[in-house]
């Protein structure tokens, strides 16, 4: 059973369990595996070489989920091509390219820990009760170490935006 972490996060106020370790900087990254579609997968490995900022949330269709991917969305195209760029959820693959076509979002990548949840208990940010990922941003540099990780500690706040970004572009 997956080390569970107690009292680090809570939603509205009310306290969730986390799953898995809280990484640290200088970690390296768990790999992954996780749905682009139905089908078709995306790990870490794909974007080898790159600086990933990995924005997690817990679901697309939620305000403060939606104003987490816009704005790194918007920053994408000012990080470059050498910064991946990469939003994870467990909503599905098919609502993920919906949203994204609703919102006009296309620099960043949506993936879906929607069938195993191993992305949520790899990074710590599996929500046991709800079985869904705590917010939290995740900057991984080429050689796949953590060089900049925020866990929220209450789901519904907004990440430190600037932060992940600068971590992003000290990078590069």
């Amino acid at each position: 059973m997956a080390q569970q972490r107690t009292g680090v996060a809570t939603l509205k106020g009310n306290p969730i369990t986390l799953v898995g370790p809280e990484l640290k900087i200088g970690d390296t990254a768990p790999d992954f595996t996780l749905n682009k579609s139905l089908v078709e997968t995306a790990s870490l490995a794909d974007f080898a070489g790159k600086v990933k900022l990995i924005s997690v949330v817990p679901s697309i269709d939620t305000g403060v989920c939606d104003a987490q991917t816009r704005k790194f969305n918007e920053e994408a195209a000012g990080l470059g091509d050498n910064v991946a760029v990469l939003t994870v959820s467990v909503d599905l693959p098919m609502a993920q390219a919906r949203w994204c076509g609703a919102a006009g979002v296309d620099k960043v990548v949506m993936l879906s820990d929607y069938k195993t949840n191993a992305f949520g208990e790899a990074y710590g940010v599996l929500i046991n009760e709800l079985k869904l990922l705590m917010r939290s941003i995740f900057v991984v540099d080429q050689n796949n170490k953590i060089a900049y990780v925020e866990y929220l500690g209450e789901m519904t706040e907004h990440p430190d935006y600037e932060k992940a970004i600068a971590a992003a572009k000290a990078l590069v």
